[in-house]
């Protein structure tokens, strides 16, 4: 298990989030923080520190009147530690190239690659021509609906007909580099990790696999190690105290 750090941008600026509670009418979100200092200030601490494979995420919309500062921000993230970091949020085939190109290790894709509530191989493909399928993570970002996760899309706002089974995963293996699960009914509140969803991640054996969502102290990542088999590296966003929490940053990459 390793710890990838993270950068989430929102309106412009590096921020916590509940996750369940973005939403791009009104560019609203439920805020555990915000950060007086730019995504600049944390991919040079995370570069300092020889913290490789974090990801820096855009929860604007394209069309979100605060993107271009939002992009602003995470493009100096990138300027800051190139190689170090990748890029999610409204990634495509058409800025992927621009991403990576700026510095970033990989693009992390979600909405594109789902769509209508279904995976499109089609746009899979597009994808992996564009950016290669060495720098490409599938965000397989989900939430519970009755006994089974499924994956959500346009920041975490819509459910698909995908589950996030073991077969899934095998599956779009073929056309990725990394997953990367947000849990997002427990993003951001930092109360518990979702244990079901890390037993399953735990159980497959092919690409790295970060997880995020819910860790709200050393105890939760102890869970998180031992659910699923120390398989599944992690991401700690609001309960670090680099953004307000109580884990303290040293400790953490110290013992991980």
């Amino acid at each position: 298990m390793k710890f990838r750090p993270c950068i989430d941008i929102h309106n412009g600026k590096v921020k916590q989030i509940v996750g369940g509670s973005l939403k791009d009418e009104g560019n609203q979100a439920q805020e555990n923080f915000v950060s007086e200092q730019d995504a600049a200030f944390y991919a040079s601490l995370y570069k300092e520190k020889g913290l490789k494979g974090g990801h820096i995420i855009l929860l604007n919309s394209a069309d979100s009147e605060y993107f271009q500062a939002t992009k602003a921000q995470a493009m100096l993230a990138l300027g800051a530690y190139p190689g170090g970091l990748q890029i999610g949020g409204g990634v495509n085939p058409d800025n992927a190239a621009d991403y990576l190109a700026a510095g970033a290790s990989h693009v992390i894709v979600t909405s594109y690659v789902f769509r209508d509530g279904h995976i499109s191989w089609k746009n899979l493909e597009k994808m992996v021509d564009a950016a290669g399928k060495e720098h490409l993570v599938l965000d397989l970002s989900c939430r519970k609906k009755e006994d089974a996760y499924y994956v959500v899309t346009d920041r975490w706002q819509k459910f698909t007909e995908e589950e996030v089974t073991l077969e899934l995963m095998e599956k779009l293996g073929a056309y990725c580099d990394e997953f990367l699960i947000h849990a997002v009914d427990v993003e951001g509140k930092a109360k518990g990790i979702e244990v079901s969803l890390a037993k399953l991640l735990g159980e497959y054996n092919g690409h790295p696999v970060t997880y995020a969502g819910g860790v709200g102290s050393m105890e939760d990542i102890q869970t998180l190690k031992m659910a699923a088999g120390g398989k599944v590296d992690v991401t700690v966003g609001s309960a670090l105290d680099l953004f307000g929490g109580t884990i303290p940053f040293e400790k953490l990459i110290g013992n991980l």
